[in-house]
């Protein structure tokens, strides 16, 4: 036998992938302390924070508006599955936290869908699930993002900031028609 048929099987690792972005990343470098460069090991016990305070938190923000400790995530196996996933966890007493619709208050926590944005303040950090099979750690793998995470588009659940009038005839109506709407006095009809 070979030394290479001798071999341990490989086992793949989850990985974290996490796209941060914030409009004053540029003048502000509240991303200086992350590791951009390459995939990070994590104990699968431990929990991963993210915040201000270095001295506490894996994942520091420099960032005098993020709380000390902003929110944590957490390594599971789901309970009878094989299935490995994340909880997130909102520490923060004075920011709400949202995973893609869903608020969270202080102390609130979900399972981290495998593919989800994650608000706060300004910072958006767009957040992939890659599976893998090792019980003993996971990896996280984390990037910046030149351009917002969130486009408008993609915002269906914002309300939008046209006005209704009240005949409900939308401004986009006439627009398409190639007319601007009139202003009728009442009297007039």
């Amino acid at each position: 036998m070979t030394s290479f048929e001798e071999a341990e099987t490989e086992e793949t690792v989850t990985c974290l992938h996490l796209t941060f972005y914030h409009p004053c990343q540029a003048e502000k470098m509240m991303f200086r302390c992350l590791n951009f460069c390459k995939r990070e090991q994590v104990r699968a016990d431990e929990t991963a924070k993210f915040g201000r305070d270095s001295s506490v938190c894996r994942y520091s923000l420099m960032d005098t508006r993020v709380s000390r400790i902003q929110f944590s995530l957490q390594f599971f196996r789901k309970l009878h599955t094989s299935e490995y996933c994340f909880e997130i966890k909102n520490l923060s007493k004075k920011t709400k936290l949202t995973v893609d619709q869903t608020e969270l208050g202080y102390l609130n926590k979900i399972d981290l869908p495998c593919k989800c944005i994650i608000c706060f303040g300004d910072y958006q950090i767009l957040a992939e699930i890659q599976e893998g099979e090792s019980t003993d750690y996971f990896e996280t793998h984390l990037r910046l993002a030149e351009a917002p995470i969130l486009q408008e588009r993609c915002l269906p659940c914002l309300p939008s900031l046209q006005p209704i009038p009240e005949n409900s005839i939308s401004p986009s109506f006439f627009l398409s028609q190639g007319k601007s709407p009139t202003e009728i006095d009442e009297n007039e009809l």
